[in-house]
């Protein structure tokens, strides 16, 4: 099936796509700073730049969209119907590269926890804060991924 746009309107669309300072992520940093945690953005020294770094902590927080990301079993994880070979290696070479990513963070010291764009969706954020907040400050866990609601 061919594209419903012309290839110039694609790429100006494709373009819009961010990678910092998303709806999910701003969502989360705005309570996570209501609740006295503060942090570093996007950390350019580290494997994959995450969103949030905690220093004091010796975390890292992943925001990650599910589409792009591929969470397993979650509504927003579709695979576009056109150009299906493109979209699977694309897809694989993202989540390659996010393994490779918290293995370097792992073997570096670091702990990290890993929130899906749709547990985000709906206003639950302060729950997702809060599970958040306790994992930074209480629990000494190497690793955190945020279930869904």
């Amino acid at each position: 099936m061919a594209d419903i746009v012309d290839a110039e309107t694609r790429s100006r669309l494709m373009a819009g796509i961010r990678s910092k300072n998303t709806k999910p992520e701003l969502l989360l940093r705005r309570a996570l700073h209501a609740r006295g945690l503060r942090y570093r953005l996007h950390g350019a020294k580290l494997p994959g730049k995450p969103d949030l770094v905690f220093a004091k902590h010796q975390a890292v927080i992943f925001v990650h969209g599910c589409f792009w990301h591929r969470h397993s079993n979650c509504r927003f994880a579709t695979t576009p119907s056109t150009r299906s070979e493109f979209w699977t290696a694309k897809f694989s070479a993202n989540i390659e590269r996010d393994k490779k990513n918290v293995a370097a963070l792992l073997e570096n010291g670091w702990r990290i926890a890993t929130v899906w764009e749709c547990a985000l969706k709906g206003g639950d954020v302060s729950r997702v804060a809060e599970l958040v907040a306790h994992w930074l400050t209480q629990e000494r866990t190497c690793m955190l991924e945020v279930p869904t609601a």
